[in-house]
């Protein structure tokens, strides 16, 4: 089952000088699909069955899950969209910058983070469809964060962008989506 993060972990993130290697061990994460490391913390045992979601899921759903997710400095997490909300909750480390362009086009990117006075915040639901991809802020050497999905993850509602069509259907930002794709 996945590990549950008590009173020892806040202390080894928050009072001590933590690692990326230190973090990849203690929560045993893996590398991601789309760039860094995660782990599944959470999977709830009951389902959405499919004629009771929408058309765009192409069968039934746990109701919820939820990952730990690790970017370290020169990485990042390629664009990408999944058929559910996700909300991304800051853990630890340095910022970490969420772009996102949303169906109408608008593009935004919000500094999740423990800086609110600097703008940041600690969560952010990224809309169902929305293509996203993420990095550390300049100046962050991780950041370790967290994303819950509803209903729950499925791999077959994940779609890595292909960077050439994703820059022809949002030509003012392709130079943000070439940097941010892995083809």
């Amino acid at each position: 089952m996945a590990p549950r993060c008590g009173a020892i972990c806040f202390y080894i993130c928050c009072m001590h000088a933590i690692t990326v290697q230190q973090l990849v061990s203690k929560f045993n994460l893996l590398p991601h699909p789309e760039g860094g490391y995660y782990r599944e913390t959470y999977r709830s045992a009951e389902s959405i069955p499919k004629h009771s979601l929408p058309g765009r899921f192409t069968g039934s759903r746990n109701f919820s899950t939820a990952i730990y997710f690790l970017l370290e400095d020169g990485n990042f997490s390629a664009f990408h969209r999944i058929q559910s909300d996700e909300c991304w909750h800051f853990y630890a480390g340095g910022p970490l910058l969420v772009h996102v362009i949303h169906v109408t086009g608008e593009w935004e990117t919000i500094k999740l983070g423990n800086d609110l006075a600097a703008g940041e915040c600690f969560q952010y639901v990224v809309p169902a469809g929305c293509w996203f991809a993420s990095e550390p802020a300049p100046g962050s050497t991780f950041s370790f964060v967290g994303c819950t999905v509803a209903p729950g993850f499925d791999f077959a509602d994940f779609e890595l962008a292909d960077g050439g069509k994703l820059s022809k259907e949002f030509p003012p930002h392709e130079a943000m989506i070439k940097r941010l794709c892995r083809d």
